[in-house]
């Protein structure tokens, strides 16, 4: 009877040594995790926030719904939804140290902000190129419509569908990355399908939006430098200003910069796993260039959106629940400039109210 009883002591004690050692070690110390945590709390806390206000703006003040603005609504919504299903997961892994909520989650994190990613970065390239339309061809900037920007709205949302679908049949697929607290596409694969996909990936969904954000701002600088002044805000005393000039110069800086800051590493991963499957990549390194994708609905609406006082005016009045006033007149006169070879060709004049319209950069 001892002998069954130590036996089975002995069984037991082997068992629970056996779960410990089956425990996977972390790959990186508890105090990186913890600084991971931290910092993507408050990048979900600021995502959520500026968008989910663009949003509100929005749709309480149902005439800033101009065709521009659709595509600035629709950015506003998939970098909520990167906010909400990326960051915020990301966070509470963090601070849990490991992937613990399974791997049905995991294939759903990296389908979602992989999806929203891409939604945001094509909406981006749209807007870019209607803005180029709006100032170095008016002749098409004048075609655009509620109608124009839905329909490419559309185009963009079930285009990046594809791209995200593509990887839950088979074609590549999602998993861990990095330190094993989010997931994304399994660039670590090494297999055909997966390379495959990286390299069409890479082309269609970044090099050719990003050469067409370089060309449709590249010619807007272009047309604005040889004008002197692309769009000008005439106030009441009648006079043009300069520093309106010079702010839509510096939001189209920012725009690329941002644009780089947060897609450039992203691909260049991808990148480079093409190139050298070999290459032993470490997790951190693997880690950071999804993160950076991550910051992008912070500073998206803060570019898009709050850097336009008008917008900023709606903004106030839906925090303070309409005791915002806005300081000077209610209302000024907006004149828009198309040029195309340093000439003006078109111009159009409206009367609007600051809390009735505004027209975007």
């Amino acid at each position: 009877m001892r002998n069954v009883q130590f036996s089975q002591e002995k069984k037991n004690r082997t068992s629970s040594l056996y779960l410990v050692v089956t425990v996977p070690p972390t790959i990186f110390p508890r105090v990186g995790y913890s600084i991971l945590s931290f910092l993507m709390f408050i990048n979900t806390v600021l995502s959520v926030f500026n968008n989910s206000l663009v949003i509100a703006v929005m749709l309480r003040n149902s005439a800033l719904l101009q065709p521009m603005n659709v595509l600035i609504l629709s950015l506003a919504v998939s970098d909520l939804m990167i906010g909400l299903c990326g960051s915020l997961v990301v966070t509470i892994t963090n601070y849990q140290g490991s992937y613990f909520i399974g791997h049905t989650a995991c294939v759903f994190q990296g389908f979602s902000v992989n999806y929203f990613g891409l939604v945001s970065l094509c909406t981006l390239t749209l807007l870019a190129y209607e803005r180029y339309n709006v100032v170095c061809k008016p002749k098409v900037g004048l075609k655009l419509s509620i109608r124009r920007s839905i329909f490419g709205l559309l185009f963009v949302w079930i285009f990046c569908l594809f791209w995200a679908v593509a990887p839950l049949f088979g074609w590549s697929s999602y998993g861990p990355e990095g330190v094993q607290t989010s997931c994304s596409l399994a660039w670590e694969e090494r297999s055909w399908s997966n390379y495959s996909y990286l390299i069409f990936y890479t082309l269609l969904c970044f090099i050719i939006p990003v050469a067409i954000i370089i060309y449709c701002y590249f010619k807007l600088l272009t047309s604005m430098n040889k004008v002197g002044l692309n769009r000008s805000v005439e106030l009441q005393g009648g006079r043009s200003s300069q520093k309106e000039n010079d702010h839509a110069i510096s939001m189209v800086l920012a725009m690329v910069v941002a644009f780089f800051a947060c897609w450039l590493p992203y691909t260049a991963l991808s990148l480079v796993v093409v190139i050298d499957p070999e290459l032993h990549i470490p997790p951190l390194v693997a880690t950071m260039p999804m993160y950076f994708a991550k910051t992008s609905p912070v500073y998206n609406p803060i570019i898009y959106f709050l850097s336009n006082k008008q917008f900023r005016d709606c903004a106030l009045e839906v925090l303070s629940c309409g005791r915002y006033i806005p300081h000077g007149s209610t209302s000024v006169s907006i004149r828009m400039h198309s040029v195309n070879k340093g000439s003006w060709l078109s111009s159009f004049g409206r009367s609007v109210n600051t809390h009735s319209k505004v027209l975007p950069l």
